[in-house]
């Protein structure tokens, strides 16, 4: 191809939330480690985020404000104002508006709609106002807050100076959340009612979808596993948009999640009782002890300890951790759950640790800390999902050597292997349906294999503290993504470290 060039691809990555700035999912935890990835495989990279009141101060207090303008929005004529700071090498900038974003509240306002088109609005405009995102090649979508962006872009922008370039890219990270509202949002708040838009984003007669226009708007759509991008396609999993997904499948990408591998090491852990590596696991066992003593558990090396990390929702099969809890602790299994959700979860799991003392601990808590010290001395991860599209929590407990136990579903089937008696393969124990004895003899026999052969059981951590769910990976398999909508562009790195 002639005109082809050598060069970093521009890359614009655009999400509602980032670690450390603010987090409140797994959403937070991908935008606050995949660009950092993305630049070491030889992109430059940079961030867009609202400017939320909550972030901390040792961040507020170091951005610069390097623009600021009047934007239109539907009938409205607002204020922007744009922020930078460089962190870790990557130049976040932070979308400025106290109507907005100067509020306690990350999501569930009365206005999400308004707020978070005004934020997809300001990240089409950010591409023409500042001077260090012109030439922009790739504008990297994440989920319904910031799927208008691919609509204005196309609707509003397409023609001008610096635009034309611009391809976008949309990640789903859980489909059933898709910013629906009233279709006056069209008018009054999107500015779109005589646009193309207005007869493609309707879900009801009188509801619009902001998810379903990046995905009918998008160049590439991507999401957080292979598995879950198979999922999207039937009605179960599809949330009323699997037939867009089975139209547009040649286009549509699953690349599963990784984790921060530094954050989250055995090896150098300071918040965990006793460091241990894949070679030498001695000190898993003084973690286990201490964090038995901590939950008021018996302190026994002999039975198994199986916890689960877990917003208390049905989606995260609590449900199925309900049915099962009395058969397992009645065969002597020690379980512990940490987490808030639903009512009926946090009441019958209080249930539980009142009619188990020194066997069952809930903690209805979020407790960051407390949560490594469990991912590190439990020997089983409980996570029976309904649907999960990715997963990080399986990943963090393979890192620890404490051994899943998921059901078949999304990227916990794309990140488990389940174990094989006969070879000593896998990385832990899986289940294929949404049911409560099913879950429970998946646990059961894991714990079998914990009381009658430690041979297979040590082999299994290792495999667990082995599997490689760095970021590298997925970061080489986006920049596929990417190069494919840029053929003119030669990778920068031409050898990847894959």
């Amino acid at each position: 191809m002639s005109g082809r060039t050598r060069r970093k691809l521009r890359v614009v990555f655009c999400a509602s939330e980032a670690a450390p700035f603010v987090k409140t999912g797994g959403l937070g935890d991908v935008a606050g480690s995949l660009p950092h990835e993305l630049r070491r495989c030889g992109s430059k990279v940079s961030v867009i985020l609202p400017k939320y009141r909550r972030i901390p101060a040792e961040y507020r207090d170091k951005m610069n404000h390097v623009a600021d303008f009047w934007m239109n929005l539907g009938w409205r004529n607002v204020w922007c104002g744009v922020d930078h700071l460089n962190y870790h090498s990557i130049d976040y900038y932070f979308i400025d508006n106290e109507d907005y974003f100067g509020r306690d509240t990350i999501y569930g306002d009365f206005d999400d709609g308004e707020r978070f088109a005004f934020f997809s609005k300001a990240i089409t405009e950010c591409l023409g106002r500042v001077p260090e995102l012109a030439g922009t090649d790739i504008l990297h979508c994440n989920d319904w807050q910031t799927a208008l962006s691919c609509v204005f872009l196309r609707e509003f922008y397409k023609g001008l100076p610096g635009y034309d370039n611009v391809k976008t890219v949309f990640s789903i990270h859980n489909v059933k959340f898709q910013g629906q509202y009233g279709d006056e949002v069209m008018s009054d708040i999107c500015g779109l009612a005589d646009t193309a838009a207005a007869g493609q984003m309707y879900t009801a007669p009188k509801t619009i979808n902001f998810m379903k226009g990046a995905l009918l708007y998008a160049d590439t759509i991507t999401t957080v596993s292979p598995t879950y991008a198979e999922e999207l396609k039937t009605p179960f999993y599809g949330e009323g948009l699997d037939d867009i997904f089975r139209d547009r499948a040649w286009k549509l990408h699953g690349i599963l999640n990784g984790i921060d591998t530094q954050e989250y090491d055995p090896r150098t852990d300071s918040g965990i009782a006793s460091h241990y590596s894949v070679d030498d696991l001695s000190g898993k066992a003084a973690c286990k002890a201490a964090l038995q003593e901590e939950l008021g558990l018996e302190v026994d090396p002999s039975r198994p300890l199986a916890v689960m990390v877990s917003r208390l929702t049905k989606q995260k099969g609590c449900d199925l951790v309900q049915y099962a809890l009395g058969q397992l602790l009645d065969r002597s299994v020690q379980v512990a759950v940490l987490g808030t959700g639903e009512s009926q979860y946090e009441d019958s799991l209080r249930y539980f640790d009142w009619k188990y003392k020194g066997q069952m601990c809930a903690r209805i808590d979020f407790d960051s800390k407390l949560s490594h010290r469990m991912y590190a001395g439990a020997d089983l991860f409980l996570m029976p999902s309904q649907f999960e599209p990715c997963g990080l929590s399986q990943m963090i407990s393979m890192r620890y050597g404490t051994l899943p136990v998921v059901r078949e579903t999304g990227g916990l089937r794309d990140s488990v292997v389940p174990y094989n008696k006969f070879t000593g393969e896998g990385t832990g124990f899986s289940f294929a349906n949404f049911n409560g004895d099913e879950f429970a003899a998946t646990v059961l026999n894991a714990c079998e294999v914990f009381w009658t052969d430690k041979d297979a059981w040590e082999g299994l951590m290792r495999n667990a503290m082995g599997a490689d769910f760095g970021w590298r990976r997925a970061a080489n398999q986006y920049l596929d993504a990417y190069h494919d909508l840029h053929p003119e562009v030669i990778p920068y790195n031409k050898k990847r470290n894959r």
